[in-house]
C-alpha cells in the first residue's frame, strides 16, 4: 500500500509540471506575439514592425512595404479594362518573359530598370520644363547649390495634395515631386494624393502617380474618397475643405503615432508650382522659423494677371487683399497693409494674418502636432430646405473657409506661451500695454480701445468693398483657381465692430504667429503663361548675388518685426449650403486672442 501510494505521487507532481508548463508556454507565446507581431486593428497602412524596427525612422518602401497603398477608387470595370490588360500581356509575353531565362540575365534587367528610373527623374511636364529659364530676381545661379544643402540636412518633408476633377495640371504637379525625390532623395519625401469626386481624367491620371511612385521607390498614400452629400446644392464648401485635408493629413499623424517618424515640413501642392519657388519657400520657413508660408495665387483674365484666392487671404490689418494684376505697381499691390506692400514690390517675404494662396508650406511642430486640425464654422443652414430660416447673430464666430479657422487657430496657439495673458480684467489693459511686449510693434504703444478700434479699422466706401470682394473673375476663370469663390451678389452688412465687441485685452501682449507670404513663389493654373506672369512680377531680374543669398543665414528673407493680430478682421463667409460657389456675405469681425483663449479653456 505505501508503496503504491509512493508510486502515485511522482506522477501526479510530473502532471502538474507538465500543466505548468504548458502555461508558461502559452504565456510566453502570448507576451512574445504581443511584442512582434503587427496591429493593424486601428491603422491598417501604417503596421507596425517587430521590435527591433521600431526606432527606425526611414521612409524604405523596399523595406516597409505599407509606405506604399492606393485606397478607395472605383471598383466597376471601364470599358478600356480588357483592351489594357491584353496589351499588358501581350507586351510581357512577347518582349519580357523569354528573356528572362536565369540569373544569367539579372544584370541587363536591373539596367534596363535603372535607366527608366533616370528617365523619369528627369521628367518634366508640360509647364515644369521651363521653370529654369523663368527670370528671377537675386541668386538665380545658385538654386542647385541650395538643393545639395537641403539634401544634406536629411530631414523628412512631407508633400499633399488634393485633387478635384483637376486633371490640367496633375501632370505637372507629378513632375515637381519627381523633380524633388531627384533632388533630395525618394526615402526623404512622403506624397499624400487625395482624390474628392472626381469626374474627369483624374482617377486614370493617379494611376499613373501610382505607377511612377513606386517605380522611382516614392512613399505614398494615394485614396480616393467620394462626396460628403449626394447633392452638390446640400454640400457646405468649408465642411469639405476641412474634411478632406484632415484626411489628407492622416498618414502625417499615423507615422508619427506609429512608428515615431516626425516630419520637418508639410508641403501642400496646389495647381502649379516651379520646384525652385518651393525650395525657396522651404528656405524663408527655415529662417524666419514661420509656423506657415503661403506663395501668391494668381489666375488668367483676358489676358491679365490677377490675384486669387483672395477668400483665405488677409493683411496684418485685417483686410483683403486686392484683386490687383501682377502688372500693377507695388503700392497698388494686393497686400493693403503699408510695410507689407513694400516688401512685395521688393519682392520679399512679408507677415499676414491668415493666407493659404497657392502652394504653401506649413511646421506641423507648430500645429498639426499640436494637436491642430482644419475645421469649420457650424452655424450654417441647408439652403434647400424652404422652413428652415435661421436668426443670424452678428457675434456668432465668422462662417468663412477652413483655412481661416486654422489661421486663427495658430494665432491663439501662439498666445498660450504668453505668461502675461492670465490678467482678465478690462481695467488691467493699461499696466499690460506699458509691460514689455512680446513683439517689436510699438505703433499702438499709446493707444486706447477707441484709438485702436479707429487704427484698425479703417473707413471704406461700401461699395468699393463689396465690389473688391465680388471681383470679375468668377465663372470664366478655369477650373481650380479659388476666385470662383467669391460671387458678385455678395450681402454688404455693417463693416466696423459693434463698440462691446472691442477686446478688453490687447492682442499686442500676445506672442505673434508666424504667417507669411513669399511672393517670388507663385502658383498658376490650366493656360496660364507662367513665363508671361514671372515677366509681369519680376521683370529682368538683376541677379544680385550679394543682395539676397537663398544660402545665407540672414539678409532680407528674415522679417525683423513681428505684429501682433488686428483687433478685427474683414469676414467673408459662407453662411448657407451650395457648394463653392454659394452666396457669400462680408462684415467686420473683432478678434480678441483673450476672448479666444478663454472659449478654448
Amino acid at each position: 500500500m505505501a508503496l503504491r501510494r509512493a508510486s502515485f505521487v511522482p506522477k501526479v507532481l510530473f502532471r502538474r509540471r507538465n500543466i505548468t508548463r504548458v502555461v508558461l508556454a502559452i504565456l510566453s507565446f502570448l507576451v512574445l506575439r504581443a511584442l512582434f507581431s503587427s496591429s493593424p486593428k486601428d491603422h491598417p497602412e501604417i503596421r507596425t514592425q517587430h521590435i527591433f524596427e521600431r526606432t527606425s525612422k526611414t521612409l524604405d518602401v523596399q523595406k516597409y512595404d505599407f509606405l506604399q497603398v492606393r485606397m478607395g477608387g472605383a471598383l466597376q470595370k471601364d470599358i478600356l479594362d480588357e483592351l489594357i490588360s491584353d496589351g499588358v500581356d501581350d507586351y510581357w509575353n512577347r518582349f519580357q518573359s523569354k528573356f528572362i531565362t536565369s540569373k544569367d540575365t539579372s544584370h541587363a534587367d536591373t539596367q534596363i530598370v535603372r535607366s527608366s528610373i533616370e528617365d523619369l527623374l528627369a521628367m518634366n511636364g508640360w509647364v515644369t520644363a521651363s521653370c529654369a529659364t523663368l527670370t528671377r530676381p537675386f541668386s538665380q545661379n545658385r538654386r542647385e547649390e541650395a538643393w545639395d544643402v537641403l539634401a544634406a540636412q536629411n530631414r523628412l518633408y512631407y508633400i499633399a495634395i488634393i485633387i478635384h476633377s483637376a486633371d490640367h495640371f496633375l501632370v505637372d504637379q507629378l513632375a515637381v515631386i519627381i523633380q524633388m525625390a531627384r533632388r533630395i532623395g525618394p526615402q526623404s519625401i512622403f506624397v499624400s494624393m487625395l482624390d474628392y469626386d472626381s469626374d474627369d481624367a483624374t482617377p486614370t491620371l493617379l494611376d499613373l502617380c501610382e505607377a511612377v511612385l513606386t517605380l522611382l521607390a516614392v512613399p505614398f498614400r494615394i485614396r480616393h474618397v467620394p462626396r460628403m452629400t449626394e447633392d452638390r446644392k446640400n454640400s457646405y464648401y468649408p465642411q469639405e475643405e476641412a474634411y478632406t485635408r484632415n484626411l489628407a493629413l492622416e498618414p502625417l499623424w499615423e507615422l508619427r503615432e506609429r512608428r515615431g517618424i516626425n516630419f520637418h515640413r508639410v508641403i501642400w501642392l496646389k495647381g502649379f508650382t516651379c520646384p525652385y519657388d518651393i525650395l525657396e519657400t522651404i528656405k524663408v520657413s527655415e529662417l524666419n522659423s514661420a509656423a506657415m508660408v503661403c506663395g501668391m495665387d494668381w489666375a488668367e483674365f483676358n489676358g491679365a494677371f490677377i490675384f486669387s484666392d483672395r477668400w483665405r487671404a488677409r493683411d496684418m490689418d485685417g483686410d483683403v487683399f486686392r484683386r490687383a494684376r501682377s502688372s500693377a505697381p507695388a503700392e497698388s499691390g494686393p497686400p493693403r497693409h503699408a510695410v507689407s506692400a513694400t516688401r512685395y514690390g521688393s519682392h520679399l517675404p512679408f507677415q499676414v494674418f491668415c493666407c493659404e494662396s497657392g502652394t504653401h508650406i506649413v511646421d506641423p511642430a507648430q500645429s498639426y502636432y499640436k494637436g491642430i486640425k482644419y475645421r469649420h464654422g457650424t452655424h450654417f443652414y441647408n439652403s434647400t430646405r424652404e422652413d428652415l430660416v435661421i436668426e443670424w447673430d452678428r457675434t456668432q464666430p465668422c462662417q468663412d473657409s477652413a483655412q481661416a479657422w486654422f489661421c486663427r487657430d495658430l494665432w491663439v496657439d501662439a498666445a498660450r506661451d504668453v505668461k502675461n495673458a492670465e490678467q482678465t480684467q478690462e481695467k488691467d489693459w493699461v499696466s499690460q500695454r506699458n509691460a514689455v511686449p512680446m513683439t517689436s510693434n510699438s505703433n499702438t504703444a499709446a493707444a486706447t480701445p477707441s484709438d485702436l478700434r479707429k487704427e484698425n479699422v479703417r473707413e471704406k466706401d461700401k461699395r468699393e468693398i463689396v465690389a473688391e470682394a465680388a471681383g470679375p473673375l468668377n465663372d470664366e476663370v478655369k477650373a481650380g483657381s479659388n476666385a470662383d469663390a467669391m460671387p458678385e451678389n455678395i450681402v454688404d452688412e455693417e463693416l466696423t465692430p459693434e463698440e462691446d465687441e472691442v477686446p478688453p485685452v490687447l492682442n499686442k501682449v500676445y506672442k505673434p504667429a508666424r504667417i507669411m507670404m513669399n511672393p517670388r513663389c507663385v502658383t498658376t493654373y490650366a493656360g496660364v503663361s507662367h513665363a508671361k506672369l514671372a515677366m509681369d512680377l519680376f521683370g529682368e531680374g538683376d541677379q544680385d548675388e550679394d543682395d539676397i543669398s537663398i544660402l545665407s543665414q540672414g539678409g532680407k528673407y528674415i522679417l525683423d518685426r513681428w505684429e501682433s493680430a488686428p483687433v478685427s478682421f474683414a469676414c467673408q463667409e459662407q453662411r448657407q449650403t451650395g457648394g463653392r460657389k454659394a452666396t457669400k456675405s462680408q462684415r467686420r469681425q473683432s478678434f480678441s486672442i483673450y476672448n479666444e483663449l478663454n472659449r478654448a479653456s
